[in-house]
């Protein structure tokens, strides 16, 4: 007797090339419609909907969408904060208020690191202004910012590019971190709770905290929608920053509370200009 054995099904991931190309198309689509469905997806590529599974969950720990119940979103919510390209929209009143602020900090020469926020995005733009000054940082987006701008010496921090963030990240992007030295860090984070800051992305966290050691003054750029987000990934407390900036439209009980926990916090558009605390007092 015998048996007919059944036609093998191609692994849809056996090909890397084919994976990569699949998740494009799904990122693509997501950003497009803002939600779709999995068994869309899933007829759409020739794909069981484990294979979809498993490219929702790759995309979205690059920080491309949002993984939900039957499909994927690319709304931002109270702890997935959209791609790079709507963070840039976003508060953009608020960002270019604490970029205003945050500038009078930076006196000529100065060596300063920024991170890929699109918050410290706003202050790059006003750094060739307050020049000469050299700037590091890890954005691609602020790179292409600065290039070629006079009074700025730029200093690209390279490592494993994540198009999500439009930055460089990981290991690589540690190492040159920690070989360089800066006067002051200019930095935003994805939530502020219990005084504490936090990330959804490891590799983002590995980063700031990196930065955070090379640099001799922090200051860290919140707008008052951070007080309302959550993170998964604990970053630092806000005491361990020299001075916290936060907008006007931020609620007062808020910057009470803060206050009371040891945080230097000026409020841009309420506070006069920022100034860096005393030796005595960091």
């Amino acid at each position: 007797m015998t048996h007919d054995t059944p036609p093998s099904t191609p692994d849809p991931d056996a090909d890397g090339g084919n994976a990569r190309r699949r998740r494009e198309a799904i990122r693509q689509r997501v950003i497009d419609e803002r939600f779709v469905r999995i068994k869309d997806l899933a007829a759409a590529h020739g794909v069981s909907t484990m294979t979809i599974h498993r490219d929702l969950d790759e995309l979205q720990t690059t920080g491309w969408l949002r993984k939900v119940r039957g499909g994927a979103t690319a709304e931002p919510s109270a702890s997935y904060h959209g791609d790079v390209r709507h963070r840039r929209q976003a508060m953009a009143d608020e960002k270019r208020a604490l970029a205003e602020a945050a500038a009078h900090l930076v006196g000529v020469g100065a060596t300063v690191m920024i991170d890929e926020s699109t918050t410290a995005l706003e202050l790059a733009r006003l750094l060739p202004a307050r020049g000469p000054v050299t700037v590091i940082t890890n954005f691609l987006a602020a790179v292409n910012a600065l290039t070629g701008e006079s009074g700025v010496d730029l200093i690209a921090l390279g490592g494993a590019y994540y198009p999500a963030y439009d930055a460089f990240l990981g290991l690589r992007t540690t190492e040159a971190i920690r070989s360089l030295r800066a006067d002051m860090l200019f930095m935003s984070t994805t939530a502020i709770t219990n005084g504490q800051c936090y990330h959804q992305s490891q590799e983002t966290v590995a980063v700031k905290r990196a930065l955070m050691e090379s640099a001799d003054r922090r200051v860290l750029l919140a707008d008052h929608s951070k007080f309302t987000k959550n993170g998964l990934f604990q970053l630092a407390p806000l005491t361990d920053f020299d001075l916290v900036v936060v907008d006007a439209a931020t609620p007062e009980a808020e910057v009470a509370a803060q206050r009371s926990r040891g945080v230097r916090l000026h409020v841009a558009g309420r506070d006069g200009m920022p100034s860096w605390p005393p030796p005595a007092e960091r």
